[in-house]
């Protein structure tokens, strides 16, 4: 699998899921524009690391949640590549608040980087893909089918970014643009722990059949081939990454109950 001359930009991926894929993609031999917010050390961090694989790197601040923002990145992307081949939707945030304690700041916040961002970035992104072709994954997690404590609004905003993902799927699939998502269970970073206690941590690792949890490669290991031509045919679906967590959850439930 081989990815060269490519260029693929990654919403938020200065640290954690998104680091990884854009180092999992360089190391491929795509160039990367490494998209950032608040962590810019970070950012010019993992750009380095992409260049010392023997690709080009770029950061870009913006923030996605903001449409203006969006515009000015891909005018950016637009000026300096002229084209885009691949697009990862990884950026996130929310609120880590239980259903009945969503307010509305913490809806349109966690909304607009989530969902909105991946309609607006895909909507840009399959421009500069005209003529090309083109991959869009987009990051989900396992919150978006099963409910989580605190994980509410963070929860309904991915299944509204896999709506998104189905509908961009068919609707760009004339263009020649793959459009998939990848679906999570608690990956082990930074921001896992703003969202579920110690006590839940623990406890994804003991009932994933897999015997540990899921690391960022392991997500970005997926997204690769999800951009690759060897996964032309999957369209608009979200593939689960947890070890079997998923499935496996009935079983666990009935070894504790017995």
């Amino acid at each position: 699998m081989s990815l060269e001359r490519r260029t693929a930009l990654i919403t938020g991926s200065g640290r954690g899921i998104g680091r990884a894929i854009a180092l999992k993609l360089a190391s491929q031999g795509t160039d990367v524009i490494i998209n950032f917010f608040r962590h810019r050390d970070a950012a010019e961090q993992t750009a380095k690391d992409c260049e010392a694989l023997g690709v080009k790197a770029e950061t870009i601040r913006a923030n996605v949640g903001d449409l203006t923002k969006i515009d000015q990145m891909f005018d950016t992307i637009a000026s300096t590549f002229g084209h885009l081949d691949i697009l990862i939707n990884n950026a996130a945030s929310g609120a880590g608040r239980s259903v009945m304690d969503v307010d509305n700041k913490a809806w349109d916040w966690t909304m607009d980087i989530n969902a909105k961002a991946a309609l607006f970035c895909s909507q840009r992104a399959a421009k500069l893909m005209e003529g090309r072709g083109g991959k869009i994954v987009s990051v989900s997690s396992l919150g978006s089918r099963f409910v989580l404590p605190t994980y509410a609004v963070v929860g309904i905003s991915k299944a509204a970014l896999e709506a998104v993902t189905r509908y961009l799927a068919v609707e760009l699939a004339e263009k020649n643009i793959c459009v998939n998502a990848i679906a999570a269970s608690a990956v082990a970073t930074e921001a896992l722990k703003f969202y579920f206690k110690e006590g839940l941590l623990n406890q994804a690792h003991n009932i994933t059949p897999a015997g540990r949890m899921v690391t960022p490669e392991d997500v970005a290991n997926v997204v690769a081939f999800l951009c690759s031509e060897e996964a032309f045919m999957i369209r608009g679906q979200t593939v689960v990454i947890d070890g079997g967590t998923s499935v496996g959850m009935l079983c666990f439930a009935a070894k504790e109950a017995g």
